[in-house]
C-alpha cells in the first residue's frame, strides 16, 4: 500500500519533469551558448551528470559492466549525446529554440523510414499517413524566409537533420546491443562518453581557448547548473523510473508536450517570432507523430506488412 501511495504522487511528478524540464532545455542551452562555446559548454554538461550519475550507481548498488557493456553505452552515448544533442545544441547558434525543438519531434518519422530501409519493415495505414502529415509539416517550416535567406541557417538546419538520424541510428541498431543492468550506470556512461567526444572536438577545433570565465553571466552559469542537474540528472531518472513504472508509448508522449512548451518559453522569455506557417508546420508535425506513435483503431487493420514497427524505447529519451 505504501508503494502505491509513493507512485500515486511521484509518477505525476516523473511525466511533469520530463514534459517541461526537457521542453525547457532548448531554451536554457540558448542563454548557456551566448557566453560558454556550444560543445564546450555541452561537454562539460554531459562528463558533469555522467560522474554525479556514475556515483549514484556505485551509491545504489551498481555493478561491475563488462568491458563490451562499456564499449556499447560509449557508442550510444556518442551518438545519442556527442552527435544527436551535441548537434542541436550547435545548431542553436543559428536556429531559435522552440524551432530546433519542433524538428527534434519528428524523430518519430525518420526511425519509420530507417525501420522500414533496414529491416523491410513497412508502416501501416496509419505510419504512412503520419509520414506523409510529417514531411509536409516540415516543408512548411523549413520554407520559410529565414530558413532559405542565410548560409548559416542552412548549416544549422543540415547539422539538425545529421542529428536525428544520427539519434534514429542508435535507436535503431544499437539499442538492442548488451548495456549495463544498472540503468543509472548505463546512463552515465552514455553521458561521460558523449561529453568526453564534445569536449575533445571544443579543444581540436579551438572553440574551448574562446571560452573565458570572466564572460559568463548569471544567465548562462545557472542555465550550464539547470542543465546538468535538472535536464539530465534529475530527469533523466525521472524518465528511467516511468520506463519501469508507465508504459514506453506514454512516456514518448514527451515528445508532443516539449515543443509546445519550448515554442511558448521563446516567445515569452526570448522574444522568439512564431510565425503563422510555424504553427501550421506545428500542427502537421505533431499530428503525424500521433498517427506514427499511436494505434488509430480504424487503421489498426490497414497494414502493409506481416512484420511490426516496433520502436525502442531509447529514442523516447533526449536528456
Amino acid at each position: 500500500m505504501k508503494h502505491l501511495m509513493k507512485d500515486t504522487w511521484l509518477i505525476p511528478i516523473c511525466f511533469g519533469l520530463i514534459y517541461f524540464v526537457w521542453g525547457s532545455t532548448y531554451l536554457a542551452n540558448w542563454y548557456a551558448i551566448q557566453d560558454i562555446p556550444p560543445l564546450l559548454m555541452s561537454g562539460t554538461r554531459f562528463a558533469t551528470a555522467g560522474l554525479i550519475l556514475f556515483f549514484l550507481s556505485k551509491l545504489f548498488g551498481g555493478g561491475k559492466p563488462t568491458t563490451a557493456q562499456w564499449k556499447n553505452a560509449a557508442k550510444l552515448g556518442i551518438m545519442f549525446l556527442a552527435i544527436g544533442t551535441g548537434g542541436m545544441v550547435w545548431s542553436e547558434q543559428y536556429i531559435s529554440s522552440g524551432m530546433v525543438a519542433l524538428m527534434a519531434s519528428i524523430q518519430p518519422l525518420f526511425i519509420l523510414l530507417l525501420m522500414w530501409q533496414l529491416y523491410g519493415n513497412l508502416p501501416n495505414l496509419s505510419g504512412i499517413i503520419g509520414t506523409l502529415l510529417g514531411i509536409v509539416g516540415m516543408s512548411f517550416l523549413v520554407g520559410q524566409d529565414q530558413f532559405i535567406g542565410g548560409s548559416k541557417t542552412m548549416l544549422g538546419l543540415g547539422i539538425i537533420f545529421v542529428s536525428i538520424l544520427s539519434w534514429g541510428i542508435a535507436s535503431v541498431k544499437l539499442s538492442k546491443m548488451d548495456m549495463p543492468d544498472n540503468k543509472l550506470q548505463s546512463a552515465a556512461i552514455q553521458m561521460l562518453a558523449g561529453g568526453g567526444v564534445l569536449l575533445l572536438v571544443s579543444f581540436i577545433s579551438g572553440e574551448a581557448f574562446h571560452f573565458q570565465w570572466a564572460n559568463v553571466t548569471d544567465r548562462s552559469g545557472w542555465s550550464w547548473i539547470y542543465l546538468v542537474f535538472f535536464g539530465s540528472v534529475v530527469s533523466f531518472s525521472a524518465f528511467n523510473y516511468l520506463l519501469v513504472k508507465s508504459t514506453p508509448d506514454k512516456v514518448a508522449t514527451a515528445n508532443y508536450i516539449n515543443p509546445v512548451v519550448a515554442m511558448f518559453l521563446g516567445w515569452a522569455l526570448n522574444s522568439e517570432l512564431i510565425t503563422g506557417q510555424s504553427l501550421i508546420a506545428a500542427v502537421l508535425m505533431l499530428t503525424g507523430v500521433v498517427f506514427i506513435k499511436s494505434k488509430i483503431p480504424f487503421l489498426k487493420n490497414f497494414n502493409c506488412s506481416k512484420k511490426p514497427i516496433l520502436f525502442p524505447k531509447s529514442w523516447a529519451s533526449r536528456p
